[in-house]
């Protein structure tokens, strides 16, 4: 007994200590029981003849009550050891105060104890010990003991029915209430107003809500807790008429709303967005003074957080008691969910400033703030303080950790906490696919969507969207086809964002036919729709096809934004579209009221550039209301090469590398300009600047994907097992093609050697590599696809047109910018990249 009050109590300092209590206690309340029964005595002398036993259990049994009241444990365990020591003559009224003693202390194990050890049993008993498992969150136990009450055959009262739906409700399982409510109806209690409440509870909880009504109508004498539980059952089921319409009849006949009414009719407000009506009965709260109740204040503030009024928000949030963590989680959460992290962040410390303890809904919204700034250290102190209260098994907050890390680019600490999280969620799956996903890593992000659905966890549209795009940027487009399979299967088919995840992959995959499908089968379309679908068009060299969508989006009614005219401007500078792409650039402003961004302007440089306007380029640029990022000068940088206009190209170059002084891609295309003008001493002292700096080209790399493999090649490598074949194809194509007319343009490279050895150069560039080795591995006919981390050259362009005629075959590349279908000796970007 002492182990149990040193383990359920904080230790005293001496254990005598406890018993001094425990006797000072008891024997002052026997002072006081025994001139009570003294008194009782004198006037009623007959009681003296009473069995010493009922007396002792009497007194027991108030002393017992007394302890029940001052909610004191410790002391009830006392006066149970000396009842055991006097030989345990406690009656089953004393008996069952004791059981609920230790049911409200949650001694589960004592009071298991003592009601087997009992010597007869009531309802009063089993209640009582049912309420002690639900407390617990021990339901089957809840309802085994149940089915023994009534199995023994003890009354089936109303205390036993809301006890045990409440439990069902607790459990998930309302819907076992069926068989509870025909027991109910035989009984004849169908129209008791107490267990008709937990009726009415127990469907709406599972969206029985006419049942309920049904519930609701048969009480004969209907209370303001029925009333309030029929109205909390239409607003939690939706139903937000009826609820406002059952908030009127309660109060015509004459029943004054508590805060539980207040917090149910404002959620219909909020769902009719009935502001108006809302604010009447705002005024019937300040009437009532309900206006400071923690349910009420809470949804108040969800109703002008809904409505966008954040100044009476705030004001309501001023004025009502914050010594509840409640409101100020919920305040937290609608900032961080609202864009506004730092007023999150800051709430969160004015909350702890303020001694209210965290829970852990507030930490979730507080890290997710913390995940949206990017702010590593201050989540580093939450993740110390969430060890600290404990609440790190959490699912809600391991989860908020795990997505504060990954978009702080500490992946690695993300899937550390994965790994030892004991109740992953779907979430939990998600945050780690998105966070790969968004740091590069996309086949890891497959990799753990594969073994999501080997744990059997449900993909969620989260799920599918991310996946697909880790496909898109694999360009992978047979593991995207199968995952568009495995939408197909699910309640995700018709989703919006499943959708737009499709077009992108497709797009970014060449399939730019099977994407303008996915689109045209949608039902509803957003703007990521439309966008999309625009950015896959000028991708693919379609500008005039982004165009048409573009007038689409706006006979359909939407209304375009940044992005929307950065596809546009996009399909344009793709295009060559100069005239189209002015016009809609000037448009921005003056149509549509968008200030043009860095990426407008980039594309608008691209757009004049690549048309021959170096110089309207760099006035544009000048022109530029803030300062020119990097991606400007890139821009016109690359039109430049193009143009072969040295000094404009190192006046860019000269640009960048002030802001960004180890960028190798600059340092490369200096040098390829310097080239093309044969100024071989500006490239040698580049290329010496370089080596120094320790920067290296990036080498040309092409890939392919066949049988779930993707094979690797770089300009000039031998190393792939199938070279020899690689060889002998590329050998008969180069026949093949110089007997058909082509003739190599050697200016494409870059160096200081004779025309032989140029020759031989072009025809080890690593898409030539990919191509024979496609020509080989793949069947005849099929559509040939590479991707390429550099530009194609103009030589290899030039080639792959005339050999997608000699073979046949579609030849599709997608290089650093877009794509190129070849087909039939014939690009489908016009010649214009």
């Amino acid at each position: 007994m002492i182990r149990l009050l040193t383990t359920r109590a904080p230790r005293p300092s001496n254990i005598s200590a406890v018993h001094q209590k425990i006797n000072s206690f008891v024997c002052s309340s026997l002072c006081g029981f025994s001139a009570q029964a003294a008194n009782q005595t004198q006037q009623n002398p007959s009681s003296i003849n009473r069995p010493s036993s009922h007396f002792d259990s009497h007194m027991y049994g108030a002393l017992l009550q007394r302890c029940v009241q001052n909610d004191d444990p410790i002391s009830a365990m006392g006066l149970h050891c000396k009842i055991l020591k006097r030989g345990n003559c406690l009656d089953l009224f004393a008996t069952n105060i004791l059981l609920n003693v230790y049911v409200k202390a949650e001694l589960l194990s004592e009071a298991e104890t003592l009601f087997d050890e009992m010597p007869e049993r009531n309802t009063i008993s089993f209640v009582t010990l049912v309420q002690g498992y639900a407390q617990c969150l021990h339901f089957s136990e809840a309802l085994g003991l149940f089915t023994r009450l009534h199995r023994e055959g003890h009354e089936l009262n109303p205390f036993v029915f809301t006890s045990i739906l409440k439990v069902l409700v607790s459990m998930e399982c309302a819907e076992l209430g069926w068989n509870l409510h025909a027991c109910i109806y035989k009984l004849g209690h169908e129209s008791n107003a107490f267990i008709g409440t937990a009726l009415i509870d127990a469907y709406s909880v599972c969206g029985c809500v006419d049942f309920a009504r049904e519930v609701f109508d048969g009480i004969r004498c209907k209370d303001m807790v029925t009333w309030t539980g029929m109205v909390a059952c239409y607003a939690e089921n939706h139903f937000f008429q009826e609820a406002l319409e059952a908030f009127s009849q309660m109060r015509l006949v004459g029943f004054k709303p508590n805060n539980f009414t207040f917090a149910g009719v404002f959620k219909a407000c909020i769902g009719l967005e009935a502001l108006d009506i809302a604010k009447g009965i705002h005024g019937c709260v300040l009437k009532t003074r309900y206006e400071y109740d923690l349910y009420v204040g809470v949804a108040l503030l969800e109703l002008y957080t809904k409505c966008g009024d954040t100044g009476s928000v705030q004001q309501i949030f001023e004025e009502i008691p914050k010594t509840d963590v409640i409101p100020w989680s919920f305040m937290i959460s609608r900032f961080a969910q609202s864009d506004q992290s730092e007023k999150a962040v800051n709430l969160f410390c004015r909350m702890r400033q303020s001694f209210v303890v965290p829970n852990q809904y507030s930490f979730a919204s507080a890290l997710q703030a913390c995940a949206t700034l990017e702010d590593l250290d201050l989540g580093k102190q939450m993740h110390s303080l969430v060890l600290k209260v404990r609440l790190d098994a959490d699912v809600f907050v391991s989860n908020a950790l795990m997505d504060v890390y990954a978009k702080c680019g500490r992946i690695e600490d993300s899937l550390e906490l994965f790994e030892k999280s004991l109740n992953r969620n779907d979430v939990s799956w998600n945050t780690m696919i998105v966070g790969y996903v968004n740091c590069g890593d996309a086949e890891k992000a497959l990799s753990l969507f594969l073994e999501m659905l080997e744990n059997r966890v449900q993909a969620t549209e989260v799920t599918y969207s991310s996946v697909l795009c880790a496909s898109a940027g694999l360009t992978a487009l047979e593991l995207g086809t199968q995952i568009h399979s495995l939408t197909l299967k699910t309640n995700y088919a018709e989703n919006s964002v499943v959708h737009n995840a499709l077009i992108d992959m497709y797009s970014k995959c060449g399939r730019i036919s099977d994407a303008r499908l996915v689109f045209d089968m949608m039902n509803e379309r957003d703007e990521v729709s439309w966008n999309t679908m625009i950015s896959g068009y000028s991708m693919c060299g379609l500008g005039m096809e982004a165009l048409k969508i573009f007038q689409m989006m706006q006979d359909r009614g939407h209304k375009p934004n940044t992005l929307t005219f950065v596809g546009v401007l996009s399909a344009c500078s793709n295009s060559g579209l100069l005239d189209e792409g002015q016009a809609y650039f000037s448009s921005m402003l003056q149509e549509y009221g968008i200030e043009p961004c860095i990426e407008h302007y980039s594309c608008m440089v691209w757009l004049l550039g690549r048309s021959g306007h170096l110089y309207k380029a760099l006035k544009l640029i000048e022109e530029i209301p803030f300062k020119p990022s990097v991606m400007v000068w890139r821009a016109l940088l690359g039109a430049c090469v193009i143009h072969k206009n040295v000094e404009l190209g190192r006046m860019s170059a000269q640009r960048i590398l002030e802001m960004e002084p180890e960028d190798d891609a600059t340092h490369v295309l200096l040098s390829n300009m310097y080239a093309t003008a044969r100024r071989w001493d500006n490239v040698t002292a580049i290329r010496q600047s370089m080596k120094k700096k320790g920067m290296k080209k990036k080498p040309g790399l092409s890939w392919i994907e066949n049988q779930g493999r993707v094979h690797y090649f770089s300009a000039g490598d031998t190393s792939h097992p199938d070279m020899k074949v690689i060889n002998g194809i590329l050998e008969w194509l180069n026949v093949r093609t110089r007997r058909a007319g082509f003739v190599p343009d050697c200016n494409a490279v870059l160096l200081d050697v004779d025309t032989k050895e140029k020759e031989r150069l072009l025809w080890v560039h690593s898409e030539r590599f990919a191509l024979a080795f496609a020509l080989y591995r793949t069947s005849s006919g099929s559509q040939i696809r590479i991707i390429k981390n550099l530009r194609i050259c103009v030589d290899c362009h030039a080639a792959m047109k005339l050999i997608s005629k000699i073979v046949q075959r579609d030849i599709i590349i997608r290089d650093m910018n877009r794509f190129h279908d070849f087909h039939d000796g014939i690009c489908s970007c016009g010649d214009y990249w």
